[in-house]
């Protein structure tokens, strides 16, 4: 791709995102350029990505294809007035900030300006991320394409619509926590058990990878993946039956609603 990705802010995921960018060739070093106000900051992205940086927002605007606007969602609106007038005719806009809608995008662009509203997670800083993009855009499909190639290049991607995106908030995007909290609590049953700390928590996360990578890979149903590790009278019906019991899977659904609830209060 010969064109530009700018971002406006250098946090860890916009140095994650940066990284896989340039892992995966989407474009050269010398087509990054991010902006931001810690000069240290600045440094450290330089000195181990290669690219450009800058202290300056218009500096990303008038050079960049794609502007990645990675700032708290509290100052997009500053942000986006600072930058609205000075970006490259055609500049795409990608907002990949919660509760950011495509609405909110449009109406602080001026008008016929491009945007597209973006919503990653953090297993993309591992390269491993699950990223949506909302079909209420105004990308041609040639844009489209290019902003799904940048994105994918951090993980899987997927199209969906704009009013899906509080649920997917839901279960990819705070995602992470409810099974950084399992891992943890099968760890500790691990080590009540007598295992190890360490090597509990290396157990617990190899079988999360690995029992993901089977619904993934294989393409079988989750129900289907957990019947054939269930033997008749076995020790995994046992553990099953304390699982339903307890009101594991109720509990996962209304945290998934709970999110989802959260994130429509948030959304402007």
């Amino acid at each position: 791709m010969d064109k530009v990705i700018g971002f406006i802010g250098s946090g860890n995921m916009a140095q994650a995102m940066m990284a896989s960018i340039i892992n995966a060739k989407v474009v050269a070093k010398d087509k990054i350029i991010a902006s931001e106000i810690f000069e240290e900051i600045r440094y450290k992205v330089e000195a181990q990505l290669g690219i450009k940086t800058t202290d300056s927002n218009l500096d990303v605007a008038k050079e960049a294809d794609f502007i990645i606007l990675s700032v708290k969602p509290n100052i997009y609106e500053i942000v986006l007035s600072e930058i609205k007038d000075k970006m490259k005719d055609g500049a795409i806009v990608i907002g990949i900030g919660a509760g950011i809608s495509s609405e909110f995008l449009k109406n602080s662009l001026n008008k016929g300006a491009k945007y597209v509203k973006v919503m990653p997670n953090t297993p993309a800083l591992v390269g491993q991320g699950m990223s949506a993009i909302s079909k209420d855009n105004n990308l041609s499909k040639e844009d489209l394409d290019q902003v799904i190639q940048i994105i994918s290049s951090f993980g899987k991607v997927e199209l969906i619509e704009e009013n899906l995106m509080d649920g997917f908030t839901a279960i990819c995007g705070s995602s992470p926590a409810y099974v950084y909290m399992m891992i943890e609590a099968l760890a500790d049953g691990a080590v009540l058990e007598g295992l190890p700390r360490k090597q509990a928590y290396t157990m617990a996360s190899q079988a999360v990878l690995g029992s993901a990578k089977m619904v993934l890979d294989t393409g079988i149903h989750p129900g289907e993946l957990k019947d054939n590790v269930c033997s008749p009278g076995g020790t995994t019906i046992a553990a099953v039956a304390s699982l339903e019991e307890n009101g594991f899977r109720s509990t996962l659904i209304e945290a998934v609603t709970a999110c989802a609830d959260k994130s429509r209060e948030m959304n402007k």
